[in-house]
């Protein structure tokens, strides 16, 4: 039978939805507000529709690239750009942190370089890749997997070792390998500091990709923000920012569905 809930309960849920209800109504209200009043200042003249463009005019540049093909060609390739560094990134960071962990004396070999290459500004590598690889996506990828293979190995490893302490030594009284405490244990722990990581991820990924198609692209969201800049179609410019916030917004957005499904199936798991 379905638990029966208490009216105090039901009121504090009703409350509850409520009160997320109009937290977005005020998120969308913010949004078409801060639209409409761009829109409003350039029609007035408030400002410089030529170097602020506006959204009516933002919405024709993407009519325009909608009509000519171009807007899924350019969409496209930064998004399969970020999305083969961003899985990349990720699961080779954790591979390492994995592997880190389970050798602490191979960790304190490698800590001090793991800490140079944390610092070292990765946007400084994008001419070598290119030399070394070639004038092509491999490049951008390789830099967007620079960029994010470090902070996920340092947060991962770092997720690891903040596991509880007298977990680790009961499962270790108990006999279980360093393997087994790792799957067992250390892995299930550090669930939120995985998916934390995911969502890092996704801002890195997208500054790699960007900041890579800026030096070396024919075709993408960079490309179309550098050809605009150049030309000073600044419509061009401020639509293809608009494009990457969107998508960037829709990239973690679904990373925090996954984080909400696999929540909800481990708890009726149990």
């Amino acid at each position: 039978m379905p638990e029966q809930l208490s009216p105090e309960r039901r009121s504090y849920l009703s409350h509850l939805r409520r009160d997320t209800r109009l937290v977005h109504l005020a998120q969308v209200l913010l949004l078409v507000g801060f639209f409409a009043l761009w829109e409003a200042a350039s029609r007035a003249g408030w400002i410089d529709s030529f170097l602020l463009s506006s959204p009516s005019r933002m919405a024709s540049t993407l009519a325009g690239l909608w009509r000519s093909g171009e807007l899924w060609l350019h969409l496209g390739t930064s998004c399969l750009e970020t999305v083969v560094g961003f899985l990349l990134g990720t699961a080779t960071g954790t591979v390492i942190a994995v592997a880190l962990w389970l050798s602490p004396r191979l960790y304190r070999v490698l800590d001090p370089y793991l800490v140079v290459l944390s610092a070292l500004p990765k946007t400084a590598l994008g001419p070598v890749f290119i030399v070394w690889i070639g004038a092509g996506p491999e490049s951008i990828i390789a830099m967007t997997l620079a960029i994010s293979l470090v902070v996920t190995i340092l947060e991962m490893h770092n997720g690891f070792l903040a596991t509880d302490a007298g977990k680790l030594r009961l499962i270790e009284t108990m006999g279980a390998s360093r393997r087994q405490v790792l799957f067992k244990l250390v892995l299930p722990a550090n669930f939120a500091t995985f998916i934390n990581a995911l969502k890092v991820n996704v801002g890195l990924s997208w500054v790699g990709v960007i900041m890579g198609e800026f030096l070396v692209s024919r075709a993408g969201l960079g490309y179309l923000i550098v050809y605009g800049s150049q030309v000073f179609q600044m419509d061009l410019v401020m639509a293809s920012v608009l494009l990457l916030a969107i998508v960037a917004a829709a990239m973690y957005q679904l990373i925090r569905l996954l984080e909400m499904a696999i929540k909800k199936h481990m708890e009726g798991s149990q």
